[in-house]
């Protein structure tokens, strides 16, 4: 699609993302291209417009004509933007950096300014064809426009009678202003119907100024709406004729679109290699779950041993004070025992003495 004309040249050019406003919510941005595109500033000679536009391939993305009323406003440092009430849409620019969009800035500002110089001129030129002509002949009417002030009578409808006799130094003889006044009633009936006559044109020229006025201001409101319709038949002329008149914008276009998608092709190809390397990873981690589960369930189970062990232990514990309180109760009983022995040792030995010296006294 077109959108220069062969009498538009490009003045000057920058790279940008572009963005416009969400029609809908109007506050978010919308990204119309998905990398940096060539915006560039136009000037049609012919038609003595500036306008700015941006293709995204074929694809106009921005098609925006600069008007006096628009305004360019840093949002950001690397980011500006204008509404186009033509197009009813906000355009929003990305810059690489703050320097290109203090360029673009000023660049906008001088063709804004060029562009009101140029309005100013194509209205000055426009009130000069349609103002009403002061130099018509008296008594008749050069155009609906050029209403003619009668000569006798003044353009209010007023009585008074214009003297249309040059100035002069010579005055009439009473002899002839005596004449003049005998025949006074004759000359006011001829001023009367005179005067009649001038008050019937000036009515009609009066009407025809009033008509005229009414033309004009519908002759406007017809040439704004027709400049309106030119503008968008234009629009729409230049969309069609975009590939003859773009076509080494749209080679360079296309060479950046190619390293873009080199780019793009290499960023994919480290992806898939991050991807199959995060696959690995993934593997192993799922390996290492495993092992992770196995390892719990053998701790499982060796707490479970553990707790086993642990009751058992408890048990020998407790049967080893049984087993050492018995012992404790034998030692008792023996050294009992061995007290008795001892008792009955002595006994006998006492008895075994006592027999010896029996038996002794008795041999």
């Amino acid at each position: 699609m077109s959108t220069t004309t062969m009498g538009e040249q490009p003045i000057y050019s920058t790279r940008a993302h572009v963005f416009q406003i969400d029609p809908n919510t109007k506050k978010n941005w919308l990204p119309t291209s998905k990398h940096a595109v060539t915006v560039s500033y136009f000037y049609d000679s012919t038609r003595n417009v500036y306008r700015i536009i941006s293709l995204d391939g074929t694809k106009a993305i921005i098609n925006s004509t600069i008007s006096p009323n628009m305004t360019f406003t840093k949002t950001s440092q690397k980011f500006g933007q204008w509404a186009d009430s033509r197009a009813n849409t906000v355009y929003g620019l990305g810059f690489s950096t703050e320097h290109h969009l203090s360029k673009f800035a000023e660049k906008f500002a001088e063709y804004k300014e060029a562009a009101r110089l140029a309005k100013e001129k194509s209205q000055e030129k426009m009130d000069m064809a349609t103002s009403p002509s002061q130099e018509s002949p008296a008594g008749e009417l050069s155009s609906p426009l050029t209403p003619v002030t009668p000569p006798m009578e003044n353009i209010n409808g007023t009585d008074e009678i214009c003297d249309t006799t040059p100035n002069s130094d010579a005055r009439p003889e009473p002899a002839q202003n005596a004449l003049a006044f005998a025949h006074s009633p004759a000359m006011t009936k001829h001023w009367e119907a005179e005067l009649e006559a001038l008050k019937g044109n000036n009515a009609k020229l009066t009407a025809a100024l009033l008509e005229s006025t009414a033309n004009v201001k519908q002759w406007k409101q017809q040439l704004a709406a027709y400049q309106e319709e030119a503008e968008r038949l234009h629009k729409r002329v230049t969309e069609l004729e975009c590939q003859s008149n773009q076509t080494p914008v749209i080679k360079s276009q296309k060479t950046e679109l190619n390293q873009t998608i080199e780019e793009l092709e290499t960023a994919l190809r480290d992806k898939e290699e991050e991807m199959e390397k995060l696959k690995e990873e993934l593997e192993n981690m799922n390996d290492l779950m495993e092992q992770k589960d196995t390892l719990t369930q053998k701790l499982e189970e060796t707490e479970l041993r553990s707790r086993v062990l642990e009751e058992q232990l408890a048990g020998a514990e407790q049967r080893l004070e049984e087993n050492q309180e018995e012992q404790e109760n034998f030692r008792k009983s023996l050294r009992t025992l061995l007290e008795l022995l001892d008792g009955k040792i002595f006994e006998l030995t006492e008895l075994r003495d006592t027999l010896a010296r029996l038996i002794e006294e008795a041999s």
